[in-house]
């Protein structure tokens, strides 16, 4: 034992109980003193024993290190003592330290050389370890010194440098945040600049600059800031946008879809726009029909304002309506100028952008603008008619809200007019018919048409009722170009059209070629047109006392000195009645005269004839067929109060100069079949045949008869018994000629109305014309027969035959006094016919129509009266022969009419007096135009000369036989 501490204090090693000491308390065990330790060593062994002893040791001294033995052991005792079990207990105490002790010892011992051995490593460790703490004090020593003379110096410079970079970034990024916070102020001078690209490029570089500074605490509140302006902007951009649905501009419309495109709101730009039109159309009709209201009402009362669209059009006055529609339409055309101009340049954008992308970043930003294009294109032509379509219901609530049915003629006109252009303008802007539009402006023409017709016709009544008949004069060059009412038309204009105004006309016909929205599309209105055509030209039709100049009716008045148109012949008191020549001095002259009295006033041969109420239907008609132009859907409506026009006008010539009723027994056939039924026509659909209040419960109802207008009577002024004035022939001519003009009108109109007629309702207007129009020129019989009839006069040519002596044996050379008569009636009737021919013009055909009357009736008056004759023998035939032959030879020289009306009728009636009695059968049966009594007296007069008693009886029958089906 002491060579073993010993040796330990050589190594200056602690003991070890010194060891124990160090050692943690867990380790910290009381090592036996050697009194102990002597007496453990003496005391038997017994390993059970001492196991039972330690077995016996409370757990609690084994449960941690802060265990406290004595404290323990002192709160166990009971609270009274007793010394002997006390010590007993102390003993018990004692007998388990000990074998615990004995354990520990016999541990220690059993683990010495390991001990040693460890220890001795330890040793050696603390060797090693003072010498690292050499080293190591060496090495700060040199590293001090490197630091002092390097560290200090160099890498000084280097952090120094770092920091300046860091500072100058800081710098910058300070400076960028300050420009940040000054952004606003030149936003909003681009802004008030209308630089909305270039505010939004901005705002979002701002916004993008901001997200790189969002550690910065001053950057959050910017954030915000720029979002409101980012937002600010976009109200402004709408604001902007809807500028352009009124007043396009190419280049702040462009500067619009470019700020759209950097916000990627193309598509919902798109959507804004088409809202904004349709605001805009509301606004500005509402706006304008307002504007008139409240000018119309004198003051200013916001009940107006409050209002709808709909029920403030009914307030328009009558005089305000035009300016009004026309102002309507102006701010709406201008409204569909700016989307037409706005497809125009979606379309030029498409054309540019076509080209192929250069990369692939550049590829799928251009997929993503086709996409916008794409849906644009299809927007914007989805959009044209709902536009269209708007502005229709828009100008149908302001049409229906006012009853036009009182309006002015010429008003009414151009509202449709005014409504043509704008349907006009629906079809070049959209394709559309503008079924709304034609429905309302149907309606109220129909409902003005009715009433403007009905008015019309009875003022025709009016007219005609008061016309005089007298010549209305106009230039020999009159066409119905010349008149206002056929303007429209585009025909040839009046040589009083100044050349200027024609150049202009030309210029504007070229520009038809082009739209609408070409022709204005930089400036101008297509409804400002109607207020420059409201400037009419002076109409240059009427002639000075119906003359083109004094000069001429002055020399039309020297043709017709007062016995010009007299042959010399017949001035004479005897003419030779075998040969008829006259003196050959004048002869001559005669021919070329009666050559050049084909047409009575040769000089005014071009000047139509018309009349006053003539001119008025010709601008009615004029106006209708306007009006038909200009509305299509009411044509047929148009051309049948067209047609009425001219009926009425034809049933009034016909009742003041025609109807007579003796043209039943003339047997001429003066009224056609179809004359007749065009009459009848007329009289059952058109005339009110009832006076007003009688009669009316028991015919047509009040509707149908509204449709018919009472039969016009003659003026009183006018006079048709007069000799003197051949029975008012002058106005006769004027009456017939003016309705032959106005056939004519109708006849040039037949290709244009046929243009304008629905292809259903043609077979009405192909009757029309077929039917009415065409018999115009037939009045001219019926009118002028009854001149003809009582101009000569033919009984005091009966009576004088009826004294002639017919049964005579012997052939005669002079012919009968009654023929000297009968031609100076003709004589007579010639010399009126001139005189007035002075104050009106009379055409060829009606001359003609006159002589071929007077002359059919000389003619049956002839052939009346040798049917009276009693007895005739074959020398009286021949006398009848040449009477007829000298009234013939002579009436050749007052008429260029051939061939002579009539003159088979004469001879062959005289030379039946020499057939047989089958070749009279056989006349009787053939020749029906001779009356009963002409054949019968054609029997009675041959029975004793070559036919007897019972040929007389069979031809008598034969001829009764003819009769019969006629009773």
């Amino acid at each position: 034992m002491q060579k073993i501490k010993s040796l330990m204090a050589r190594q200056g090693l602690k003991s070890p109980q010194e060891s124990m000491a160090e050692l943690s308390p867990v380790e910290n065990l009381r090592i036996p003193s050697k009194e102990e330790l002597r007496e453990l060593r003496q005391q038997p062994i017994d390993p059970q024993a001492e196991q039972e002893i330690i077995d016996s040791i409370g757990e609690v001294y084994f449960s941690n290190d802060s265990f406290d033995m004595v404290q323990h052991e002192l709160e166990k005792l009971p609270p009274e003592l007793n010394l002997q079990e006390l010590e007993e207990y102390r003993d018990k105490l004692k007998r388990q330290q000990a074998a615990v002790s004995k354990r520990v010892a016999d541990l220690i011992l059993e683990k010495q050389p390991s001990y040693v051995k460890e220890l001795e490593r330890v040793t050696a460790l603390q060797t090693n370890l003072q010498l690292a703490a050499v080293i190591c004090t060496n090495a700060r020593r040199q590293l001090n010194v490197a630091k002092a003379g390097f560290t200090e110096a160099s890498l000084g410079l280097l952090a120094n440098q770092r920091r300046r970079q860091l500072l100058t970034g800081l710098l910058k990024s300070l400076r960028t945040i300050k420009t940040l916070q000054r952004t606003d102020v030149r936003l909003s001078e681009m802004l008030e600049e209308e630089d909305y690209p270039g505010a939004i490029q901005l705002c979002l570089e701002c916004q993008k600059a901001a997200s790189t500074f969002k550690h910065y605490s001053c950057i959050s509140e910017l954030n915000s800031k720029l979002q409101d302006t980012l937002e600010q902007i976009e109200e402004q951009l709408d604001v902007a946008l809807s500028k352009t649905c009124k007043h396009f501009d190419v280049l702040h419309y462009t500067k619009v879809q470019m700020a759209y495109t950097l916000l990627g709101k193309t598509q919902t730009a798109m959507d804004q726009l088409h809202m904004h039109f349709t605001q805009a159309i509301h606004n500005t009709v509402f706006q304008v029909v307002l504007g008139y209201v409240e000018l119309c009402a004198g003051n200013a009362d916001t009940k107006f304002q409050k209002m709808q669209y709909k029920d403030l059009c009914t307030h328009i006055t009558l005089d305000s309506y035009i300016p009004c529609l026309m102002d309507l339409c102006k701010a709406l055309w201008e409204v569909m100028l700016s989307y037409h101009r706005t497809m125009q340049w979606h379309e030029e954008q498409d054309r540019q952008e076509t080209t192929p992308p250069p990369d692939e970043l550049a590829a799928s930003k251009s997929d993503e603008s086709i996409v916008d294009r794409s849906y644009v294109k299809k927007k914007l032509e989805h959009g044209l008619s709902r536009i269209w379509q708007d502005v229709q219901l828009k100008v149908k609530s302001y049409i229906l809200g006012t009853d036009m049915s009182n309006f002015k003629f010429d008003d009414f006109i151009v509202v449709l007019d005014v409504i043509s252009r704008l349907m006009q303008v629906g079809e070049e802007f959209c394709g559309s018919k503008s079924e709304v539009l034609q429905e309302s402006i149907k309606r109220q023409s129909v409902n003005y048409f009715k009433n403007y017709h009905r008015a019309r016709l009875e003022e025709l009544r009016m007219f005609l009722e008061n016309e005089t008949w007298e010549l209305c004069p106009v230039k020999s060059n009159f066409n119905i170009a010349q008149l206002h009412e056929f303007k429209f038309m585009g025909q040839c204009r009046s040589p009083s059209v100044s050349p200027s105004r024609q150049a202009v006309s030309t210029s504007y016909a070229a520009q038809e070629d082009q739209s609408l929205f070409q022709q204005y599309v930089q400036d101008g209105n297509p409804f400002e047109m109607h207020i420059e055509e409201k400037e009419e030209e002076t109409e240059d039709v009427l002639a000075s006392n119906g003359y083109e100049s004094d000069e001429l009716e002055k020399s039309v008045y020297q043709e017709y000195d007062s016995d010009s148109d007299v042959p010399e012949e017949l001035k004479q008191d005897y003419v030779d009645e075998q040969t008829g020549d006259a003196p050959l001095k004048s002869g001559s002259r005669d021919t070329i005269r009666s050559k050049r009295k084909s047409d009575y006033c040769l000089n005014k041969a071009n000047a139509p004839i018309l009349t006053n109420t003539t001119l008025n239907v010709i601008r009615l008609v004029g106006k209708y067929i306007q009006m038909m132009n200009i509305l299509k859907p009411i044509a047929f409506d148009v051309i049948h109060c067209v047609s009425q026009l001219f009926d009425y006008y034809l049933y009034a010539v016909y009742t003041f100069f025609g109807r007579n009723d003796m043209y039943e027994s003339s047997g001429l056939g003066l009224i056609s079949s179809r004359l007749r039924t065009t009459l009848n026509r007329i009289q059952e659909s058109l005339i009110d045949m009832d006076p007003v209040g009688e009669n009316a419960g028991v015919h047509a109802p009040t509707e149908d008869r509204k449709e018919k207008v009472p039969s016009p009577h003659l003026s009183h002024l006018v006079v048709l018994t007069n000799s003197e004035t051949l029975y008012g022939l002058a106005q006769r001519v004027v009456a017939t000629e003016s309705l032959a003009c106005l056939a004519e009108l109708f006849e040039s109109l037949q290709s244009h109305l046929d243009a304008m007629m629905p292809a259903a309702k043609k077979p009405f207007l192909q009757q029309f014309y077929s039917q009415t129009v065409s018999t115009a020129s037939e009045l001219r019989k019926p009118i002028y027969w009854v001149v003809a009839a009582k101009a000569i006069d033919y009984e005091q040519m009966l009576l004088m035959m009826a004294g002639v002596k017919w049964d005579i044996r012997e052939i005669m050379s002079q012919h009968n006094i009654y023929v000297d008569v009968l031609l100076k009636e003709f004589e007579q009737f010639n010399k009126r016919l001139g005189e007035v021919s002075r104050h009106v013009r009379i055409p060829l055909p009606v001359s003609n129509v006159l002589w071929e009357h007077c002359i059919r009736l000389a003619n049956r008056t002839l052939v009346e009266g040798y049917a009276n004759v009693k007895k005739c023998s074959n020398e009286g035939r021949a006398l009848m022969q040449l009477d007829f032959q000298q009234f013939l030879m002579k009436l050749e020289k007052l008429t260029d009419l051939r061939p002579i009306p009539d003159k088979e009728f004469v001879e062959t009636y005289i030379k039946a007096y020499y057939l047989t009695e089958n070749d009279m059968e056989q006349f009787i049966k053939n020749h029906r135009e001779y009356s009963m009594k002409q054949l019968a007296n054609l029997v009675n007069v041959c029975l004793g000369s070559h036919i007897n008693k019972r040929a007389r009886q069979k031809l008598l029958a034969a001829i009764d036989d003819i009769d019969r089906p006629k009773r």
